[in-house]
Formats: structure tokens, C-alpha cells, sequence
């Protein structure tokens, strides 16, 4: 298995960029645990599938790391894994997951760079929306790497706010062999893209003005290598901010926004069906015009209120006119307590899988809390922090596609911690609308839709100064909007499932885990599985 260059590249550089910009006399707060892992896990069907009971080894080589000095922030979660199958239908498999985040101020107030990256793994079987557990059929799941990374600057000149950012992204996906919306071919799936992101913006805060007042602009591009995809996204605009009222405000801005997205046509056989690769990958014909998408430019407008009635709450709400439709977009972030978060967003924006994915990454915030599923060893889908950073990965892996598409919906976050005990829970609703030139190749795929409901409720314990407790229990349900038969794809797929893990200390190094859990999936057009699954392992912590 190989790693694409540039993820440890970007992990590398902020390491570096984080020592170089901090001497060792800067007060630091550094917790690095290096640790090799242990475990023997079982897998057994109740319902459904075989009635063979899995079993296998993994031996696990990982880090958490949290590094926090006067002006840099890096948090890292990262583990390689080795699985040994027992019997001839258990393949061995590498496995690669981890998060990091990190922020570095280059120069005081002025200058930072930050970045982020995620390993990880999805299905490939077609279950798409059921990747809280990859155990079992180690074949049908696949690796998926994205990393960003880019300086933001922020200064001031008298009263006048000066902003300016830029963001390199990268994503790419191991080996898919046909990963995209099941029964819909046309969508073609997605390998690797690469993408640019820059912003800027001018303005003041009310106080010398009666108003505030700011001018920014934007632009932004991503080239897929799947049929020479290319999304260009070009903005200009201008807000206000008029107060009435110590809390509250009224904000609105209008601008100019122009965006296209192209690509070339797939490659036919003689049938004039698409010609696919030895991966699922559409082929793209390099003698093909460029078809259009998705093109619209013209006026972009929006209109609402803000309201912070302290540091620790905040509102804010818009309705107005973009994509050449009416778009309601909003927030609610609230931290009632130094350890208790609450975050809600409602969203309407175009994606694509690598923009997607690069932004959920840059959504979480360095102090962030990854828990790992006890059975295969991968990070849960919710990420969490009490300062308010955390994000839900379910929505972005569900279903990975080719197509760039129209997203709406709505997600929340909630994170506690008191005494011993930490909680949380993570919902979200979203809608795809598939984007695709309006041609016999992919007719079946533009203004095609999916929908996609989740929820996980996690929390952990520290019974006494060696021992805790950690539980999650999860649901998601995904409706692909494609009648399923069980061989073109499986249409609506629900998947839920809870697991609860003990782990006690012997010493400051070794640890013991034990977990019990249960997982269903029902897919369209085949009989649901229900399986138990049983895990001990030893941690040793270096």
C-alpha cells in the first residue's frame, strides 16, 4: 500500500513549521503517546450472510499527539494496521486512518498557516451509507486520502480589517473499482483531484461608521482526473452590518458570481455504451469537446439578522439568491460552559467529493477528540470538540461520486465533558442533486438525487484512576433514489448498530480492552444482516 506524497508532506511541513516558529524556552503543553497494538477479534452473523464465524488478528502501530505552544497548534490521531485473517476466505489487509490538524502563527496576529488531513476507508459493495463498520469482507472496502494546507493573513491598517487567504487541497481515493452511486454507472466515481482556493476581503466594524462595512472576492478551482473534470468559481461581492441593537444586527450583501463546471465525454464502444477501466473508472475521450455541466453567472444577494447576546452565543441567519435559486443558509453556535459545545449549521452550496471532504477537515478544530471503532480499528465518523471545532464525517463518505452536485441540508453537534464522564451527539440531514452534462451518456445523472439521514450518540467514563468505559450507538439511512435489486445496486440502505468497550491499566504503559457490539444493514433488494462481534486486545504505550 502506498501513501499519496503529498499527505505526509503537508504533516511534515506543519511539524517543522510549528518548531521552527517556536524556540525551545516558549512554554509548551506537549502530550505525544506513540503505542503498538494487539487484538483478536470475532465476527458471527445472527441473521443473514454466512453462518462461518470470522475471526482474525491486527497488529496496530499508532500516535496521539496534542502539541499547544505560545503561537502553534497541532493535533494528531494516526494509526497503521497489519490484519491477519484465520481461514482461506480472510484476506490480509493493510489499513491506514488518522486525522490531524494544525495551526501555525508565523507571524504574530498577522500571519498563520494551517492545514489538515484524513486517512480512512469506505465500502465498496455497494452498501453505501454503512461504513461505521469495516470488519468481515476486508476486500470490498477501499483507502481514502485528503489533505489541505495554505496561509491566511490578517492585518490591520487604522480601522480597516485586511484579509486575505489561500488554501491548496488534495484528494484521492486508493482503488474504487466502481465506487458511485449504485445502479447509476453514468455518475462515473471519483479517483483524484487537486484544487485552489483563494479569498479576500477589506472592511470595517461599526464604530467609526455607523455601519459596517466590508468588499471581498474569491476564486475557486478543482481539476478531476475522471474525464478531465474542471470547477471554476469566480465572486465578488459587498456586505453591511447595521446594528440595532447592542446584540443584534442586520446583515445583507449583494455581488456578482460566476460559476461553471466542465468536463470532456467518457469513451464508447462500438454499442455506444461508456468504456470502463479496469477500476469502474469511466475512460475519458481526450479527442471530445468540453460539455458543460453547470453554468451560471449573474447577481448573487442575501439578507438577514445576527445575534451574539455574549461571547459564547451566536445566531445568525440568511435567506437571499444564488445558483439561480433562492438559498437559506445559518448558524448556531452556543458554549454554555468552557467544556460543553453546541453547533448547528444549515447549508446550500455546490460540492464536489474532494471540496467536500477538504472542508470537513478544515472544519474540525485542533483540539479535537477521535474516537476508534473497537473492532476495525477506524476513526468514528463524528469527531468531536468542546470548544466547538468537532464535524460529522457520515454525509461526505456515504456515497462517493464523480459528479460534482448541489447540496442542502442541515447538520449539529453537541459535545459535554463533566467530571469523569464525556457525551456528545451528531445529526444531520442532507440532499445531493447531481450535476452532468445534459447528454445521452449522462442523462440519468443530471438533476439525479440522493438523501441521507444520520445520528451517533457517543460517551465514555473514567470509572477510577486505571479503568473506563466507552459506548456509541448509531443509525444512518441512506436513499440513493435509485430503485435497488441487489445487482445494479441497492437502492435505500439502513444501517444501525451500538458498541461498548472497557479498557483497564496495569501500570502506566500496558492496557487491556475488551468490547462487545452489534451492527445491522438493511439493503434494498437482499435480506438484512445482523452480526455480533466480540474484541480483547493489549495496548502497550510507549
Amino acid at each position: 500500500m502506498k501513501m499519496p506524497r503529498t499527505l505526509p508532506m503537508i504533516a511534515a511541513g506543519l511539524m517543522v513549521a510549528a518548531t521552527l516558529a517556536h524556540p525551545a524556552s516558549a512554554r509548551t503543553q506537549t502530550d505525544v503517546s506513540p503505542y503498538l497494538e494487539v487484538n483478536q477479534i470475532a465476527i458471527a452473523n445472527w441473521q443473514g450472510g454466512n453462518d462461518e464465524v470470522l475471526t482474525y488478528t491486527t497488529v496496530a502501530a499508532g500516535v496521539d499527539a496534542s502539541i499547544t505552544t505560545q503561537r502553534a497548534e497541532v493535533g494528531v490521531n494516526a494509526r497503521y494496521e497489519r490484519r491477519f485473517g484465520w481461514g482461506n476466505n480472510i484476506p490480509d489487509q493493510d489499513a491506514i486512518s488518522g486525522l490531524l490538524r494544525g495551526r501555525v502563527n508565523l507571524i504574530r496576529d498577522t500571519l498563520s498557516l494551517e492545514g489538515g488531513a484524513i486517512a480512512t476507508r469506505i465500502r465498496t459493495d455497494g452498501l453505501v451509507g454503512a461504513n461505521n463498520l469495516l470488519t468481515g469482507n476486508v476486500d470490498s472496502t477501499t483507502q481514502v486520502y485528503s489533505a489541505y494546507v495554505g496561509p491566511t493573513l490578517t492585518t490591520r491598517i487604522g480601522d480597516l480589517n485586511l484579509n486575505g487567504a489561500y488554501r491548496f487541497g488534495y484528494t484521492k481515493i486508493e482503488d474504487d473499482f466502481g465506487i458511485g452511486v449504485p445502479g447509476s454507472p453514468a455518475l462515473g466515481s471519483f479517483d483524484e483531484s487537486h484544487s485552489h482556493t483563494a479569498t479576500f476581503s477589506a472592511g470595517m466594524q461599526p464604530g467609526p461608521l455607523p455601519v459596517g462595512w466590508s468588499i471581498g472576492g474569491g476564486y475557486n478551482r478543482e481539476d478531476a482526473n475522471v474525464l478531465d473534470q474542471r470547477f471554476e468559481d469566480k465572486y465578488v461581492r459587498g456586505d453591511i452590518t447595521v446594528p440595532v441593537s447592542p446584540t443584534l444586527a442586520l446583515v445583507g450583501g449583494v455581488g456578482y458570481e460566476d460559476v461553471k463546471i466542465s468536463q470532456r465525454g467518457a469513451l464508447l464502444d462500438a454499442s455506444g455504451a461508456p468504456v470502463l477501466s479496469d477500476k469502474g473508472r469511466l475512460i475519458t475521450d481526450p479527442a471530445s469537446p468540453r460539455l458543460l455541466s453547470y453554468d451560471t453567472d449573474g447577481i448573487i444577494w442575501d439578507a438577514g439578522v445576527l445575534w451574539r447576546p455574549s461571547r459564547r452565543t451566536s445566531l445568525e441567519a440568511r435567506v437571499g439568491r444564488r445558483y439561480g435559486n433562492m438559498n437559506y443558509t445559518g448558524s448556531f453556535s452556543w458554549r454554555p460552559s468552557r467544556d460543553t459545545s453546541v453547533n448547528i449549521a444549515v447549508y446550500d452550496s455546490i460540492e464536489s467529493f474532494g471540496r467536500l471532504l477538504n472542508g470537513n477537515i478544515a472544519g474540525l478544530s485542533t483540539d479535537f477528540n477521535a474516537s476508534r471503532n473497537p473492532f476495525s480499528g477506524d476513526i468514528n465518523p463524528c469527531v468531536q470538540s468542546a470548544t466547538g471545532g468537532g464535524q460529522c464525517f457520515n454525509d461526505t463518505l456515504s456515497a462517493i461520486s464523480g459528479s460534482n452536485f448541489r447540496r442542502r441540508g442541515i447538520s449539529g453537534q453537541f459535545a459535554t465533558a463533566s467530571g469523569r464522564t464525556n457525551w456528545g451527539l451528531g445529526v444531520g440531514y442532507s440532499r445531493r442533486t447531481f450535476l452532468a452534462p445534459d447528454n445521452a451518456t449522462f442523462a440519468s445523472v443530471n438533476g439525479s438525487h440522493d438523501d441521507n439521514y444520520y445520528a451517533q450518540l457517543f460517551a465514555n467514563r473514567r470509572l477510577d484512576a486505571q479503568s473506563g468505559i466507552d459506548g456509541i450507538i448509531y443509525a444512518n439511512y441512506y436513499d440513493s433514489g435509485i430503485s435497488g435489486d441487489g445487482v445494479n445496486g441497492f437502492g435505500d440502505v439502513t444501517n444501525i448498530g451500538a458498541n461498548a468497550s472497557y479498557y483497564r491499566n496495569f501500570g502506566r504503559r500496558l492496557t487491556a480492552t475488551a468490547a462487545l457490539g452489534v451492527d445491522a444493514v438493511d439493503p434494498q433488494g437482499i435480506d438484512s444482516i445482523i452480526s455480533a462481534l466480540g474484541q480483547i486486545g493489549l495496548r502497550y504505550q510507549f
